[in-house]
């Protein structure tokens, strides 16, 4: 991914980050459930409970980041736009 590529993701990113929380949580009870049901051994209302945990996981630390970036956001870009302005 270019510069520019990387720069326009992390824009969308930030312009849109419940839409991308709401698409980690998707891919990651996907992700869960495809590999917990290769593990025929496990009971089905396990695997539900498992694949909750694991998107809940990630959904939280997806969260956790989107406040990381919206900190950032606010701390040091709004300064650096601040002082060009002037």
């Amino acid at each position: 991914m270019t510069a520019t590529g990387m720069e326009s993701f992390r824009q969308w990113v930030t312009e849109n980050k419940l839409k991308t929380v709401g698409c980690l949580w998707l891919s990651a009870i996907s992700g869960s459930f495809a590999y917990n049901w290769s593990r025929p051994q496990m009971k089905t209302s396990v695997k539900i409970i498992h694949a909750r945990l694991h998107a809940q996981a990630l959904t939280l630390a997806a969260l956790v980041g989107a406040a990381g970036v919206e900190y950032y956001d606010r701390q040091f870009v709004s300064k650096a736009e601040s002082s060009q302005d002037a």
